[in-house]
């Protein structure tokens, strides 16, 4: 078994036994050292946003006084939700190693499935003009820092 899909799956049990979340876990390797490892904890803090990637990218960044952890790898117990793909991608981490599926989730009574299924997913487009006026204040911001 491959060192730090162990170290995920570590923490996805010690999560699920804390009653912290559900058993997932996580953990970030940089130039073949665990930079962060993290487990969900939507339970333990109400935040349905505290999935395992989440947490170990939050603990990333700070470890690495980064929002950009290009050359790091991350490690998750389960395949990344939709959310979590989305940061995952969003912090240019190069490659996603998984364990269980979004199928195996979905049949332990996870959700998964219906964020990738779900064709109508209520978005609604309103005051886009005044939206688009941030927008272009942004544009010309001589000192913005794409991510």
């Amino acid at each position: 078994m491959n060192k730090f899909m162990k170290q995920a799956i570590k923490e996805s049990k010690k999560g699920m036994l804390k009653n912290h979340g559900g058993p997932f876990g996580a953990v970030i390797v940089k130039d073949g050292k665990i930079i962060s490892s993290s487990h969900n904890q939507v339970l333990k803090t109400n935040d349905p946003t505290s999935h395992a990637e989440i947490n170990a990218i939050r603990k990333a960044s700070q470890k690495l006084q980064s929002y950009d952890l290009s050359g790091c790898d991350i490690y998750t117990s389960c395949m990344p939700c939709p959310m979590c793909l989305g940061a995952i991608k969003w912090a240019n981490i190069s490659n996603i190693y998984y364990g269980a599926t979004s199928e195996d989730a979905d049949k332990i009574g996870f959700r998964d499935l219906i964020f990738y299924e779900d064709k109508d997913q209520n978005l609604i487009n309103i005051d886009r003009k005044e939206a688009l006026k941030v927008f272009r204040l942004w544009s010309e911001k001589e000192d913005k820092k794409l991510y």
